[in-house]
């Protein structure tokens, strides 16, 4: 009977720790860190049990892509529309609700500069684990390990290894453009939506330059990863409930299957790899053999602590796939259109390209970097139309930003979007397509401030940058130095952000021989 009794008090116990864990995280703490954040001059919409602002989140974000917009560069109000109603009826110093989370809009360049610089201080916002399935390589490591991972995988990404990838970049853009040929008539024009020939062109590079001789297994890899974003997409747009993607619905289990299959295909990739290096065969110039090269460089010198284990190669092998594939394809879909409605700088960048280049081989990476007006395009085309919108961050404990205190549970929102459109930085035109703007370079273009990070910035800006604007610049040479090109009656303006920022209804052109 004694024993009855203790369990009984024991599960009661047990009961009301949880119920008062559940209790606290959905209603006493939001409530307290609102009260904070009101006493120190935020304002926002008062929460609301779980949901928080997520229910009208969806619903504006369904209205907003419900139809296309006029051409113009305005898209703020169909990106994010929730963020921008709230900066319309609060002003800057306003915060949303994602379920029990507050989130501030944080429009001051040096506050900016402040959270993406400590970054020991202020990490990514706790991940819901269904993003992680996408991959846990750097992006979303944190503090030490996140420094190992970042010092081992630099070798790779050196402008010395960049130059040997030059002919992966060339191979993969001259398939996209052989497909173009027998779509379009040699002494005619043809409408084509090339956001699909784009998503494979930088799938295509991804593949070649991280695996090289198994680019094939490597295409097979990013289709399944490809679906398994979509999902993860799916579902970052609920309130995340702990646990859920352990039950076994036909999305869980098809999440399951694909990680397991990724994870052979992979590990097979690799062990052949680490194999024929073992055997005294000659690294090979792809992202995969530089990789392991400097992780045994590093075991070797260090031991096997300092090193990346099987398992986080595999993840940072994922990572390029989901990384570099969506933020170069994003550049290169925007910089199609916009050339295609300003014609007169497709025809000035064409000029540089054919002055540069003719009608050779564009196979010098030294020459590709030196397209000062290419680059001043780029640059306008990233500042418009960022791949990624916001940056997210978080306070995990007790801090100061400027004159503020933020309590620990905080999320902090640092949107590209706004930043790189705020008129008191770029001027009256902030909202026009102008790449004269960065004829000088960024710095004078920001005039010093922190208002263009379209690749984040700080000890934490991609790894990758390099990379994605040689091969943007590859493949927009290859493109004007074979066809000129305009906006097609059918195409319809409609910027969203799923991964990146991409063209809802595609990127219909009209494409023409030259």
């Amino acid at each position: 009977m004694d024993v009855f009794i203790c369990s009984v008090i024991l599960c009661a116990v047990l009961v009301s720790i949880c119920g008062w864990k559940i209790l606290n995280w959905l209603w006493f703490r939001p409530r307290m860190l609102e009260k904070s954040l009101r006493q120190q001059g935020f304002t926002g919409n008062s929460y609301r049990l779980f949901y928080g602002d997520l229910k009208d989140m969806r619903r504006k974000s369904k209205e907003a892509l419900s139809k296309p917009i006029n051409f113009s560069h305005d898209i703020v109000h169909r990106v994010i529309p929730s963020i921008h109603i709230a900066l319309n009826n609060y002003g800057n110093n306003c915060f949303v609700w994602f379920g029990p989370r507050p989130a501030l809009v944080v429009l001051d360049p040096e506050i900016v500069r402040e959270i993406v610089s400590k970054t020991y201080v202020f990490q990514k916002p706790p991940g819901r684990p269904f993003i992680r399935l996408l991959a846990r390589g750097l992006a979303s490591l944190e503090t030490d390990k996140w420094a190992k991972h970042r010092r081992l995988i630099n070798p790779a990404f050196h402008v010395e290894k960049l130059k040997h990838m030059v002919p992966s970049f060339y191979l993969s853009c001259a398939d996209m453009l052989s497909k173009w040929d027998k779509i379009v008539p040699s002494d005619g024009s043809c409408e084509v939506d090339v956001w699909p020939y784009l998503q494979t062109l930088t799938s295509d590079v991804i593949s070649r330059t991280a695996f090289g001789s198994s680019y094939e297994e490597g295409t097979k890899i990013f289709q399944l990863q490809k679906e398994v974003a979509q999902h993860v997409v799916e579902a970052s747009r609920s309130v995340y409930i702990p646990g859920f993607r352990f039950l076994p619905t036909k999305v869980n289990l098809r999440i399951k299957e694909i990680r397991k299959e990724v994870k052979s295909s992979l590990l097979n990739i690799i062990s052949r790899r680490m194999k024929a290096m073992e055997a005294g065969e000659v690294t090979r110039g792809d992202l995969l053999g530089l990789l392991l090269e400097s992780n045994s460089e590093e075991i070797k010198q260090k031991g096997s602590k300092f090193g990346m284990s099987m398992n986080e190669v595999i993840e940072e092998c994922k990572l390029f796939y989901f990384a570099g594939h969506e933020t170069t394809a994003s550049l290169l879909v925007w910089t199609m259109i916009l050339l295609s409605k300003h014609t007169d700088w497709q025809v000035r960048a064409r000029d540089e390209v054919l002055q540069v280049f003719g009608r050779r081989k564009p196979d010098d990476h030294q020459e590709l970097n030196h397209l000062k007006i290419i680059s001043m395009i780029l640059h306008e085309v990233l500042r418009l139309y960022p791949p990624a919108i916001l940056l997210t961050r978080a306070t995990h404990k007790e801090c100061e930003i400027g004159k503020v205190s933020l309590p620990a549970g905080v999320q902090l929102i640092l949107p590209p979007i706004l930043l790189q459109r705020d008129c008191k930085i770029w001027g009256d035109d902030a909202g026009e397509f102008e790449p004269e703007r960065f004829k000088e370079g960024v710095s004078k273009a920001t005039r010093g401030q922190l208002a263009y990070f379209p690749f984040g910035w700080g000890p934490r800006i991609c790894i990758a940058q390099n990379f994605a604007m040689l091969e943007a610049k590859m493949a927009m040479v290859m493109i004007l130095q074979h066809y000129s090109f305009q906006l097609s009656p059918s195409y319809s303006h409609a910027p969203h952000h799923v991964v990146a920022l991409q063209p809802q209804h595609g990127a219909h052109l009209i494409l023409s021989k030259l």
